[in-house]
């Protein structure tokens, strides 16, 4: 099928839109907090607490604070689930909340769960192994799988709620949370279901996640100064700083959404999803399928290249993904590419990992909600390599109608939405 008939199809198809919105993030654990992080350009980055982190490298992360998982499920549950599934369950609590879905008068038949993870329950995975190897592997706890299998965060979900119009949790690393959105978008435009929780969740700050990365040598080392230690695009940039958290947002069929007076915060209308086909962890230095994926999403969504208003990017505040990324964008908008204004979330929350792109778009129907475009935090040195306009320091108001959203992953996963305000000018 060429792009040019998948545009035709998206046109006369089933639009998709976001009705709520649930959040657990460093810079809040609900969507209020979480919104008045982002506007006032407020860090979430410290030193770490969960565990002592004082013999590694990089000292520093995302970490949520407060959380209590008693508060939405019971102690004996608690037990037997990992903190990357707590987190979704709470999400997807206050994204149900905030949509105004009266469960009981829907048919859950119709309803899906599309919620996935880029690591799973490591820090359950972590203790167990701990556990075996000082007692044996008779004492490993038998909840273990159930812990560690990432398709068990979208399984909790929809057995909380009893929701049976399926589960999907497609993993593509860091790019896992917006592929999730973009397969919910196409399976409600298929007609397969009426709404679809979408999202993902993530807590790899654990001793084993941490060391992981930093003997990549991906992560920054700027322990001394923890809340400016995420700066993408920054000449000075040193790595990617890691954090937790969870996204959901509720996705429906207009008509669905309509016919129940549903708050509207915004349309998703295209994704694609293309492969470097290049390196395990290294984007291709060309970009040459991240310009594609941005393309093909833009022609899917009907617009054209000038219409985009906001790109909220990958922007990770590595030395490769961000000069990487800002080679693409100067490929996708030629000569007006430093005038659309590109910010990162990761500035102000770290890399979420397989959650970054989930809580990124949350930020993003956000941005529809108060015309304002939030800022990338902590970018002091501008660098070459990304002359763009990385929308410093202050959010920034903004007549905002598209947002194309970028997300990557080690792999070569390289995944683009297109979201529109709703309602648009054709809806008037």
């Amino acid at each position: 099928m060429s792009d040019r008939e998948h545009v035709r199809i998206s046109e006369s198809g089933v639009r998709v839109v976001v009705t709520g919105l649930g959040v657990v993030s460093p810079i809040g654990n609900d969507v209020p907090s979480f919104e008045a992080g982002l506007a006032q350009g407020h860090s979430g980055v410290g030193l770490i607490t969960r565990f002592d982190a004082s013999g590694l490298t990089c000292r520093i992360a995302g970490e949520i604070k407060g959380f209590d998982p008693e508060k939405f499920m019971e102690r004996r549950d608690v037990l037997r689930t990992d903190r990357v599934q707590q987190l979704a369950l709470a999400a997807s609590q206050e994204a149900i909340l905030d949509a105004g879905l009266t469960l009981e008068e829907e048919d859950r038949e119709r309803i899906a769960v599309y919620v996935t993870s880029g690591i799973g329950g490591l820090e359950s995975l972590e203790s167990e192994v701990r556990q075996m190897l000082l007692k044996g592997p008779s004492r490993l706890s038998p909840f273990l799988v159930s812990k560690m299998i990432i398709d068990a965060t979208a399984a909790v979900i929809a057995q909380r709620f009893k929701l049976y119009g399926g589960t999907s949790s497609v993993v593509s690393a860091c790019a896992s949370g917006t592929q999730m959105i973009g397969d919910a978008f196409e399976a409600i435009r298929r007609g397969d279901v009426d709404v679809i929780l979408a999202g993902a969740s993530d807590a790899a700050v654990t001793e084993a996640g941490i060391s992981a990365f930093a003997n990549m040598r991906a992560l920054s080392t700027r322990n001394e100064d923890p809340a400016h230690a995420s700066r993408p695009f920054d000449k000075e940039r040193d790595g990617f700083v890691m954090g937790e958290g969870a996204g959901i947002l509720i996705l429906e069929s207009l008509e669905h959404a309509l016919h129940r007076g549903a708050h509207i915060y915004g349309e998703i209308m295209a994704q694609a999803v293309t492969s470097d086909a290049y390196h395990i962890t290294a984007p291709d230095p060309e970009a040459h399928q991240i310009v594609r994926a941005m393309r093909m999403a833009i022609d899917r969504a009907g617009i054209a290249v000038s219409a985009i208003d906001y790109v909220n990017a990958h922007g990770t505040s590595t030395p490769m993904n961000d000069k990487v990324e800002s080679l693409a964008l100067m490929k996708l908008f030629g000569d007006g590419a430093g005038r659309v204004p590109v910010s990162s979330t990761k500035s102000m929350i770290g890399h979420l990992l397989g959650a970054a792109g989930a809580v990124e778009a949350v930020a993003c129907l956000l941005t529809f909600k108060s015309q304002s475009i939030y800022p990338t935090i902590n970018y002091k040195t501008p660098d070459p390599d990304c002359p763009l306009d990385c929308v410093p320091g202050e959010a920034r108001k903004a007549t905002v109608r598209y947002i194309l959203k970028n997300s990557f992953g080690f792999g070569g996963h390289n995944v683009c939405l297109v979201l529109g305000a709703y309602p648009r000018e054709e809806d008037d």
